[in-house]
């Protein structure tokens, strides 16, 4: 037993012992079937926050040697395993966290040699036999123990990208440490001794010379998380289980924490989620981890349409972004994409892998980045949510003629800026022209639009506003006119589908008439039964 080779398994009876664990073991047995295969080679990565280390400390405690964890795993998902015993506690595990090694060394360019010595020195007190004095690097070292002994090895990388995002301008540190992966991970002879490759960070494999090093890897990522989605984070059914233990509502919960759409699966944010059930308070828990400042130098890069697309996202919409240009390399950012896809990575931003498009995942979210945006004070974001709060406060007086003159002022004006090319563009006006109303409300619930007719908006306010502000049910419609689109919310019945709501609900009815590129509303007061 090491510290870096066959640790033991209290890092991950910590997590055991904590008041809330949710079990993600269903993770080993992915890892358990392709141990010893091409796919064995996995890198997992996932922003702050969403238990990379956890996942690391239970890889460790279920396959090391220099442990006993039986009685550990046997109650949990894997002890139901048909496989649970064969591969408990039977390999040779290398845990090397990048991030302790950096700190732990007074210059980044003595992280490698101090990873390298560290692990061959236990290597040689456990395999004295094997590995003389003269052996300097960990691929022979471990090449010369599986030709001796059969043995194989599991290596597992916590924050693997941490000299990739902290030193990506010290080109010999990232060269050195390119050629220690390349060396551990690339070419026939690593297949002979490694059993399993298990690499996580907030980082996807950097194209091209990291990707040379790695190409090997299966990747799992914040754009695709493909059959690791369920546990990168907690899953809906999960977090419904936590909601009624700690008597929590379940619907506020998804609201503030939900919005992570993982192929096909709703991932919350842990972190997040713990939090608000042993504290018992709604907030944004992001800050306590991670500063707001990361994304500032982000945000304010200046690439044609950035500024409109956070600003289209912080008032509920969704924005298109081609992910494939990003390099993951923080270095190589050339254009609004590579920023966008970045903050997808960090967990600022979801992604909607079928559309293409990237949105503010939940309200959580939403401060972190509004507060980001404030500090810089963007003129733009303050004539939008001037625009905005007349717009919201004649809605709630009910003057759909001030309302109708108030979007068609702000569609006029930022026509430029809110880039659009069809009348779904309508859609996006709304949800800009609202933009205060996220003060009050959550983010609005919106459907896909059908025909040449737009999707109901939802506005619902948030619990402390409920006695002072009503809840929106807004229909748009293109080249009819405002009495359909508020008949279409009365046929349709769309005030069903928050009728648990107790506080008022307005109905609104915009249309716009392309030809005379003029707006209608009427609002109308709707009566509970």
């Amino acid at each position: 037993m090491g510290r870096f080779v066959n640790p033991d398994n209290s890092a991950f009876q910590v997590a055991l012992n904590s008041k809330i664990y949710v079990d993600k073991t269903g993770l080993l047995e992915y890892t358990n079937s392709v141990l010893g295969t091409s796919n064995a080679y996995i890198c997992n990565s996932r922003p702050r926050r969403f238990g990379k280390s956890y996942a690391a400390n239970m890889l460790t405690a279920y396959y090391s040697k220099g442990c006993n964890s039986e009685t550990m795993f046997s109650d949990l998902s894997i002890g139901q395993s048909p496989d649970f015993k064969m591969h408990l506690n039977k390999y040779d595990v290398i845990h090397i966290d990048i991030q302790w090694f950096l700190a732990n060394c007074s210059n980044a360019d003595e992280v490698i040699a101090f990873i390298i010595d560290s692990v061959l020195t236990e290597l040689k007190g456990i395999y004295p036999g094997i590995l003389s004095d003269n052996i300097k690097t960990l691929p022979n070292a471990l090449s010369l123990i599986r030709e001796t002994n059969g043995q194989k090895f599991i290596i597992i990388i916590d924050e693997w990208d941490v000299l990739i995002r902290d030193e990506s301008a010290n080109t010999e540190v990232l060269d050195e440490y390119i050629n220690f992966l390349r060396g551990l991970f690339k070419g026939t002879e690593p297949t002979k001794y490694i059993q399993l490759a298990y690499l996580t960070g907030i980082l996807p494999i950097k194209k091209e010379k990291t990707q040379s090093a790695l190409n090997n890897f299966d990747e799992f990522t914040m754009l695709s998380a493909s059959d690791l989605a369920p546990y990168v984070g907690f899953t809906e059914d999960e977090v419904k289980t936590l909601s009624e233990q700690y008597h929590q509502d379940f619907d506020k919960v998804k609201k503030w924490y939900n919005g992570y759409l993982l192929s096909g699966h709703q991932v919350y944010n842990p972190k997040a989620v713990v939090s608000v059930m042993l504290r018992h308070e709604f907030k944004s828990y992001w800050s306590e981890t991670a500063s707001y400042e990361t994304i500032v130098p982000l945000i304010n890069m200046n690439y044609d349409g950035l500024k409109s697309a956070i600003i289209e996202m912080l008032s509920g919409t969704s924005t298109k972004v081609n992910t494939a240009s990003f390099k993951n390399d923080i270095t190589t950012i050339h254009n609004k994409d590579d920023v966008l896809t970045y903050m997808i990575h960090l967990g600022y931003l979801g992604y909607d892998q079928t559309r293409k498009m990237a949105f503010i995942p939940n309200e959580e979210i939403r401060q972190e980045l509004t507060l980001a945006v404030e500090s810089r004070k963007w003129n733009d974001l303050l004539r939008f949510q001037q625009e905005s709060e007349c717009l919201l406060d004649a809605t709630l007086d009910m003057d759909g003629n001030t309302v109708a003159a108030q979007i068609e002022k702000i569609h006029n004006e930022y026509t430029s800026v809110i880039q659009y090319n069809d009348e779904n563009s309508l859609s996006s006006i709304l949800a800009i022209a609202y933009l205060s109303s996220m003060q009050y409300y959550f983010k609005p619930v919106r459907e896909l639009p059908t025909g040449r007719g737009f999707a109901d908006f939802v506005y619902i306010p948030k619990p402390e506003y409920i006695h002072d502000y009503p809840a929106l049910i807004v229909e748009l419609k293109w080249n009819q006119n405002a009495h359909t689109a508020l008949q279409q919310i009365k046929d349709r019945k769309y005030p069903d589908s928050i009728l648990n709501y107790t506080g008022n609900i307005l109905l609104v009815g915009i249309n716009y008439d392309k030809a005379k590129k003029e707006h209608h509303c009427l609002i109308e007061t709707f009566e509970k039964i």
